[in-house]
């Protein structure tokens, strides 16, 4: 009796062993794709902080071209960062605010990432005519930037203004950079190695640094997957 019942049993283990080995990996497939992080277009953020000429598009955006100057005196482009995951802000050194915790909570994650060369950082000033390379290099001293991984830069007013508010959206305010423009803003913004943004976070907050942490896992993880 036994042993038929083992018989007839068979085809039903075999199913389920079949089963298994489809289905498994199927689940663990949409458990990934669920667990990726957003790619962000224009069309994903608050419109408020979309340029007009920017709200038509709905994929595809990517970090624009930029040429900037470090606190060394060096010529920082976006190939500096070419294959690279970096967290974006924009800061100035007289700030006596929320600049203050922004600095602490990027040299903290600069600290954390000290040894993963797929992570960098880079700060924008944007009072850039008072934030001239000798200022940048006394402050990244007092903030303990280190050069190669963290860069923070200055450059055309015009030219960190447009980036701020047509590529990183990390600004509601409206200008065209001129002298009476100015923008304020602590937003971190998480770049992945094809120049598109994959997070916002409160760079005065503790708990967005712990947020921007994991998903750095999730996009380091996608990456490694591909």
């Amino acid at each position: 009796m036994e042993i038929k019942f083992f018989k007839k049993s068979i085809p039903t283990l075999i199913f389920l062993a079949v089963f298994s080995a489809v289905a498994i990996p199927v689940f663990y497939h949409l458990l990934k794709v669920d667990t990726k992080l957003k790619v962000y277009s224009p069309a994903d953020v608050n419109p408020r902080l979309v340029d007009f000429s920017m709200k038509h598009i709905t994929k595809d955006h990517t970090i624009a071209d930029f040429e900037l100057t470090n606190q060394n005196g060096e010529i920082i482009t976006n190939n500096t960062y070419k294959n690279k995951i970096y967290v974006a802000d924009f800061f100035f050194t007289r700030c006596q605010t929320i600049c203050i915790a922004m600095a602490y909570n990027m040299s903290e994650l600069q600290d954390f990432y000290k040894n993963d060369k797929d992570i960098m950082f880079l700060s924008h000033s944007v009072t850039p005519v008072i934030d001239s390379v000798s200022v940048l290099k006394e402050y990244a001293e007092r903030k303990g930037v280190v050069d190669g991984k963290w860069n923070v830069t200055t450059g055309s007013k015009q030219h960190i203004y447009e980036l701020a508010r047509k590529s990183y959206f990390a600004v509601l305010d409206e200008g065209n950079g001129d002298e009476n423009d100015f923008i304020h803003t602590e937003q971190f913004v998480l770049v992945d190695k094809d120049r598109r943004i994959r997070g916002y976070y409160d760079g005065t907050e503790k708990e967005d640094m712990e947020k921007l942490k994991n998903d750095i896992v999730l996009l380091k993880d996608e990456y490694a997957s591909e």
